[in-house]
């Protein structure tokens, strides 16, 4: 008796491989804003069987690509998986608040929207944290994503951030204060999103050019402790907000990727530090 030949399953090493190299493609793909590619690598993935993570990938990936309501779908089975899963708990409830305003679908990721890596490497002195206030309505929110670029323009006493050549929300003064000065002589800044939450966004600053005119004056006094710092990866500029893994860590793991440096946590960044003064900006 003869019977067809049938496909051999891999075997478990191979399969382990395989999930190990997919997850790490899906992760290149996101990291560069390739999110229909992450989104159709993720689903491969969960075809071999479900996982947590992949739903939380695929579920950032479909948030990027505008489709909220099945983004909340997939962070739903996730939790599921894993119902200490903080990461879905959290764009869960965000997600609550975005769809009601927002609905199902909405504007999709626009290409070169994400912020440079560097852009989140702490350098001491060069770089700090501050929140948006004056945010726009929930609809506009909702177009926003952690690692998105933002752009910081002067407007007399404030400091405008957009995204995307959108408004979204203005540096709270006890950081602009510092910066203005400095920008008005000359230096130049970057910055992009590290968290968001139903009623706030939280933003990275990092100085990239540095006036001689403001040679010795440090953007952001406080230094950091050693002890303080966490790794940054390229894996977490593409997870969600968790904030940002106890604060600077996003919705994908960092599995297979390398450490790129060390991120400023924003306590390390006081109110202390942004006290309106009197005379010229402190030195060194």
């Amino acid at each position: 008796m003869t019977f067809p030949e049938m496909e051999s399953a891999p075997s478990p090493i191979a399969a382990t491989r395989l999930k190990r190299q997919l997850a790490e493609q899906a992760i290149g793909h996101a990291a560069t804003g390739k999110w229909s590619e992450a989104a159709e690598t993720n689903r491969r993935l969960l075809e071999m069987g479900p996982d947590a993570e992949s739903e939380n990938r695929l579920a950032k990936s479909l948030w990027e690509l505008g489709e909220l309501g099945e983004a909340r779908e997939h962070y739903q089975a996730a939790l599921a998986l894993d119902p200490t899963n903080r990461i879905a708990e959290r764009n869960i409830d965000r997600l609550k608040t975005l769809l009601v305003a927002a609905g199902e679908r909405t504007v999709p990721a626009q290409e070169g929207s994400k912020a440079s890596v560097r852009i989140f490497v702490e350098e001491t002195g060069k770089t700090g944290f501050a929140y948006l206030v004056e945010l726009p309505d929930p609809r506009t929110l909702a177009q926003v994503n952690p690692g998105d670029a933002v752009e910081l323009t002067s407007e007399g006493h404030r400091l405008i951030a957009t995204s995307s050549g959108v408004r979204i929300g203005v540096v709270e003064p006890r950081v602009a204060a510092r910066l203005l000065k400095l920008i008005a002589d000359g230096n130049k800044y970057a910055a992009g999103v590290t968290s968001l939450g139903a009623v706030d966004v939280r933003i990275i600053i990092r100085e990239i050019y540095q006036d001689p005119r403001n040679y010795g004056k440090v953007s952001f006094p406080t230094a950091a402790k050693s002890t303080d710092l966490r790794p940054y990866t390229k894996g977490t500029l593409v997870r969600e907000d968790e904030e940002l893994e106890e604060d600077l860590e996003d919705d994908i793991e960092d599995e297979g990727i390398d450490d790129l440096d060390r991120v400023l946590p924003p306590e390390d960044t006081t109110d202390e530090a942004f006290v309106e003064e009197n005379d010229d900006l402190d030195e060194g």
